[in-house]
């Protein structure tokens, strides 16, 4: 059992350029223009949409500044739309 996520071969540890590589020959096969940074932007929203608090992704992604984090969130305008309407409820909704 491998403490890695990603593995190479030999069921070490994948390098960068190993994932690198790796996202390269998916782009290739799914016709996908996209870059493997897209895949850390992607874990943040995600992980915000889920429920996890801007520190926790913080941590995750390794970022010592706050302000860098969220650089890598993005909210869609639905998303909005239900803070929005769960926080401030019209008074004949109460």
């Amino acid at each position: 059992q491998s403490p890695y996520v990603f593995i190479n071969y030999a069921g070490g540890q994948l390098s960068r350029k190993g994932i690198w590589k790796k996202f390269q020959d998916l782009k290739a096969k799914t016709g996908l223009e996209a870059k493997v940074h897209t895949l850390r932007h992607s874990f943040a929203t995600h992980l915000l949409q889920g429920g996890a608090d801007l520190r926790t992704v913080q941590e995750l992604l390794g970022h010592q500044d706050l302000v860098t984090t969220q650089i890598y969130t993005h909210i869609d305008a639905s998303e909005l739309q239900r803070y929005h309407e769960r926080y401030f409820k019209k008074k004949s909704d109460k």
